[in-house]
């Protein structure tokens, strides 16, 4: 709710110089009227005629300084005022890339300059026109491949990370966040989001990674690589990484690294089950085993075994068997949940089924089927080609048959022909043979075992000949349920720019453009926090080395626990309902302060929204310490005092339009505040304010008009 609010401007110092120099000439002037008076009454010497000589002093004083502060004002307000928006239009066009024309103020007292100004502005305009026109082929021609890149790259399973001399984030992709953090969105998952320019640190225990990164660096190889194991810093996931330097270039402090990144989490729990279950049935088997031959050698060689011992030998036998049932039990149990299975379409198998046996020189046909499979395509594709090739080689069939029927969680795929049927004995001789001959050593019935199933022979309507192979983990190809808000993305982020950004030790001297900022935007119950008005919706967005982070956002419900009002409903648009069942604001809190953790805090009037998190600082367990920039004295430092400061005002100042949906709502006017920061900056660049602490200082020129953060 912070975009609606207004607050006077600043007084610009160039009125308050007009002003003095006015008030100079009013001084003067009684001034000098007070030493013609002198001079007149030195002359007369009449003492009777003194006290018109007063009353005419004095009205001619209140009229000169009358007459001057007359003069102030109309050259205030048709010349100076004028000036002042016209200079601002000026400089929003030429640095803040405003296109809309320049409407000019009626100001006679300018004469020509308003006309000229907009004409100036009109060929700017054009002229920026011309040059984007010239260059928009290639522009939209390297902005495609930029876009196919950047999903080719978003669809590499493997996580993708660019680091920094400096350990800091320049590149990741979507693979890469899901592993190391949460992903953006609503931003509440444990975790810090990722983020460029965040330090990888944060994310990954450094040990293996500085280890393994100063031991490439020694190296002065470009092409050497590390594997490594590292884990996240809380120790949910471990991860295998490689790890390559990048090369050397002129104005790094240090060379970057490349780290791809694999989770091994799941490898290694099932690595660690699959020990532990061979050690306990190891365990089980010895002691029996052991039994077994112990009994067996006090038992002559070739004579019945006494009543006693034949009683031991069989309770021993039960218990190998016993042992040997429950580690195929749960060797079945660990195949079903054997990852490695990716669900594969039947249209996709059947088809690749086809194209083999046809390749074979022989007729097949097909159905379709909407079932997905969990199971080694390529491995079942080779074993059923297989045995089409060998039935045909025997002169059971010359076409075939392909079909995949659902029965319950199994998808049953049947070959079939019309002919002799197969022998069960020369099918079991046939699984014994490598299917793909490349691979000597897999067998038809290795194949099986893996998919934990099996494959007979069988008749079956109107005495069609088929064999049968079924296949679990069978489900309906549906359509594709649309994406949750808070679900992480798969697009690319990145900024290769970071690689060599120089970092200063001081906040004050680092160049805005260089700082990263985390603009936000709150909506509430209402306006009165001291009195116990609540927050209900929080969104955050960060702009990194002069851009906005298109994939980095927050934005969380909160729930303000109390009533919200009616009035506040209808501005925002957010109802008890909606916030049934989000975080409070300490959770919400907590997850805003971790997103913007090493940042510059951005808002509109951002001691309102400050105000609120402030007072709930000792339940979010952190301090808002963050340095602050305020747009509202942003805007009066760049347009004056004599322009609204509303966040409409202002991005209608620059050619920024809100959606009227995402008005009053914490994202769009965060985003709107983004817009207007961005489009803000090179204008305060052009008038020398370069720096943090230039900006600063500029502001507190402004204290009046909001308390100052900083």
């Amino acid at each position: 709710m912070a975009g609606n609010r207004t607050v006077a401007a600043a007084r610009p110092q160039i009125r308050l110089r007009f002003f003095l120099v006015f008030a100079a000439l009013g001084l003067a002037g009684v001034a000098a009227m007070a030493a013609g008076l002198a001079l007149g009454w030195n002359r007369l010497r009449t003492p009777e005629l003194s006290g018109a000589f007063l009353q005419g002093g004095l009205f001619g004083a209140f009229g000169i300084l009358g007459l001057t502060l007359w003069g102030w004002y109309l050259f205030d307000s048709h010349v100076v005022r004028p000036a002042g928006a016209v200079a601002a239009a000026l400089r929003a066009r030429a640095h803040g890339g405003v296109d809309q024309a320049l409407e000019v103020p009626a100001a006679w007292p300018l004469g020509d300059l308003a006309p000229a100004a907009a004409a100036a502005a009109q060929a700017l305009a054009e002229a920026r026109a011309a040059v984007q026109g010239a260059g928009a082929r290639e522009t939209a021609h390297l902005a495609s491949e930029k876009h196919r890149l950047e999903r080719l790259l978003a669809d590499v399973e493997l996580g993708v990370i660019l680091c920094s001399g400096r350990d800091q984030l320049v590149f990741y992709n979507g693979a890469a966040a899901a592993m190391i953090g949460a992903g953006p969105g609503q931003g509440l998952a444990p975790g810090l989001a990722p983020g460029l320019d965040r330090a990888l640190f944060d994310y990954l225990r450094a040990g293996p990674i500085r280890d393994a990164r100063d031991r490439l660096r020694a190296t002065g190889d470009d092409h050497a690589a590390s594997d490594i194991l590292c884990a996240t810093v809380g120790g949910a996931r471990v991860l295998a990484a490689r790890m390559r330097i990048l090369p050397d270039e002129a104005g790094m402090e240090a060379p970057g690294y490349v780290l791809t990144l694999r989770d091994v989490t799941a490898d290694l729990a099932a690595e660690a089950r699959r020990d532990a279950l061979l050690a306990e049935m190891t365990d089980r088997l010895r002691r029996p085993a052991a039994n077994l031959q112990a009994l067996l050698e006090v038992l002559p060689e070739g004579e019945a075994a006494p009543r006693d011992l034949d009683g031991a030998l069989r309770a021993e036998v039960r218990v190998l068997t016993d042992a040997v049932r429950e580690l195929a039990r749960q060797q079945e149990e660990a195949r079903a949940e054997d990852m490695r299975h990716t669900p594969a379409r039947a249209t996709d198998l059947l088809d690749g089924l086809r194209a083999r046996i046809e390749a074979q020189g022989r007729t097949v046909t097909t159905g379709q089927s909407p079932l997905l499979m969990r199971c080694n395509g390529p491995e079942v594709i080779a074993l059923l080609a297989h045995l089409a090739v060998r039935i045909a080689d025997q002169g059971l069939a010359t076409a075939f048959r392909l079909a995949i029927e659902e029965e319950g969680a199994l998808a049953l795929l049947r070959l079939g022909w019309t002919g002799a049927p197969l022998p069960v004995a020369r099918l079991e001789g046939w699984l014994a043979e490598p299917p793909d001959p490349a691979i000597p050593t897999m067998t038809g019935q290795d194949i099986l075992h893996g998919h934990g199933t099996e494959i007979w022979p069988e008749t079956g309507a109107q005495g069609e000949q088929r064999i049968c192979l079924p296949l679990r983990s069978a489900r309906h190809a549906g359509q594709r349920p649309p994406p949750l808000t808070h679900a992480v993305s798969r697009a690319v982020v990145y900024d290769f720019d970071l690689l060599d950004k120089t970092r200063h030790s001081a906040l004050a001297e680092t160049p805005l453009s260089e700082l990263t900022y985390v603009v936000f935007d709150t909506e509430t119950t209402g306006l009165l926090p001291a009195e116990g008005d609540e927050i209900v919706q929080i969104a955050a967005l960060r702009i990194v080395n002069g851009r906005r982070v298109a994939g980095e956002v927050f934005e969380t419900l909160v729930d303000p626990g109390r009533a919200i009002p009616a009035l506040s409903t209808r501005v925002h648009g957010i109802t008890q309902q909606m916030v049934a069942g989000a975080p409070d604001i300490a959770g919400a809190g907590r997850a805003l302060h971790d997103f913007a953790r090493g940042s510059v805090l951005i808002a509109h009037n951002a001691p309102f929204d400050m105000a609120f998190l402030r007072r709930h600082e000792a339940a979010i367990g952190a301090r808002f310490d963050h340095p602050v920039l305020d747009t509202v004295l942003l805007s009066a430092v760049v347009f004056g005092r004599q322009e609204d400061h509303s966040l409409d005002a202002l991005c209608a100042r620059l050619g920024i339009t809100i959606p009227e949906e995402d008005r009053h709502t914490a994202l769009g006017d965060a985003g709107a505040t983004a817009g207007a920061f961005l489009r803000m900056l090179p204008m305060l660049q052009a008038r020398g304010i370069l720096t943090f602490g230039a900006v600063l200082a500029e502001m507190r020129r402004h204290g009046r008009l909001l308390k100052d953060l900083n």
